[in-house]
This record gives C-alpha cells, sequence and structure tokens, in this order.
C-alpha cells in the first residue's frame, strides 16, 4: 500500500502514552503494554459513570474484583487462570466499555474486535491465545456475580432488578464496594498484575 493510500484510508490505531501504536483491526502482542491496559482501564467507568461515589468504579476495580471472585468460586485455581479472570475485560482499554444496552441498540457485533484484541493481550502476557472452555464459563460466571454487585450497592438497581438480570451470586461472601480514585486503581491493577505473573511463573 503507498503512502496516499494509507492516508485516504481511516485511522484504525491508537497511540499509547508508552509510545506503543496499537491497531485495532490487526493488535499485535508486541504493541500491548500492562502499563497502558491498567491507565486505560482506571478511566473508564462501569456503568457509564451512573454510579454512587465520590470517584466513578472503573473497569479496572471490576477485573479485580473478576478475579478475586473467580478464585473463590473454584478452590485452587491456577495464578495463570486469575491472570485470564484479572484481564478478562482488557480489551477495553482501547475500545472502551459499551453497556450492553447500547450494542443492543444499534446492532452491531464488537465481540469479534474485543476476541481479537483479547487474544493478542493473552500472547503478549503468556497465556493462551483461546482459553479452555471451563476457564472461560468460570469468568462469565465471576463477571455476572460481580455486575450483581455492582448493581445494586452502586448503580441504583434493586436487588430484584440485579437477580433477574444477573442471577444470583452463589458461595460468595458479602463484599463492600468502595469506587477508588483512579491513581489508586491503577496502582493496585498493576500491582495485582505483578503478583499474578510472578506466581505463574510467566516473564514479561
Amino acid at each position: 500500500m503507498t503512502r496516499a493510500q494509507k492516508l485516504t484510508q481511516p485511522r484504525a490505531w491508537q497511540r499509547m502514552l508508552s509510545g506503543r501504536r496499537l491497531d485495532l483491526l490487526d493488535p499485535s502482542p508486541f504493541d500491548i503494554e500492562i502499563e497502558d491496559i491498567a491507565h486505560g482501564l482506571a478511566r473508564v467507568a462501569r456503568w457509564n459513570g451512573q454510579t454512587h461515589g465520590d470517584h466513578a468504579f472503573s473497569v479496572a476495580q471490576h477485573c479485580m474484583l473478576v478475579e478475586e471472585f473467580a478464585g473463590l468460586m473454584r478452590a485452587g485455581l491456577a495464578q495463570r487462570w486469575r491472570l485470564a479472570a484479572l484481564l478478562h475485560d482488557a480489551p477495553e482499554y482501547v475500545v472502551g466499555d459499551l453497556i450492553s444496552p447500547f450494542k443492543a441498540a444499534v446492532g452491531i457485533d464488537y465481540k469479534t474486535l474485543e476476541n481479537k484484541l483479547l487474544s493478542a493481550i493473552h500472547m503478549r502476557f503468556g497465556l493462551p491465545a483461546k482459553l479452555p472452555e471451563e476457564i472461560t464459563m468460570l469468568i462469565k460466571r465471576a463477571d455476572r456475580a460481580a455486575a450483581h454487585f455492582e448493581a445494586v450497592q452502586l448503580a441504583g438497581f434493586s436487588t430484584e432488578e440485579a437477580l433477574t438480570y444477573f442471577g444470583v451470586p452463589r458461595g460468595l461472601p458479602p463484599v463492600k464496594l468502595l469506587p477508588l480514585a483512579t491513581k489508586d486503581a491503577q496502582r493496585k491493577f498493576v500491582e495485582r498484575f505483578k503478583s499474578l505473573m510472578a506466581g505463574a511463573g510467566l516473564a514479561r
């Protein structure tokens, strides 16, 4: 492709603060850095920001909650699969957290794009591009449980509404959610990532 042709093509890459340039249509693991992921996720609000508290409840916090729940739901869960749970929404550091009602309203399937990004993220940090089905289902269960608690405690849902949309979060202790300041969510996410990488014996 010539330079002129490139200039007429819609830009599909995002420049990161690390200096990396990530192509959303053809993401490379070499253009992915955990600092960029943490920076982005800590600044993306769950529930479109429609939550109680002095700070937004970030996707970074949500990811840490899902990782915690996955470990509680499956005793002895390997550290590498807990890492996968922590990174389950990592593509949102570039595509944002598009809420389900919006996706339904516009009628666009974002899963192909999200899955390509997630596969590249997995490969960057030593995980299989496609997770085992049982791990994928476990993470989905933990994700729905997290959504239940977030909905009731932060997003104004009644318990009955949360049960209807997200089901019963079985086998989990009560949790108290407190939205963190951006810098704290970012720091905690990176710390947890490093701990899981070390525990799984994976190298950055």
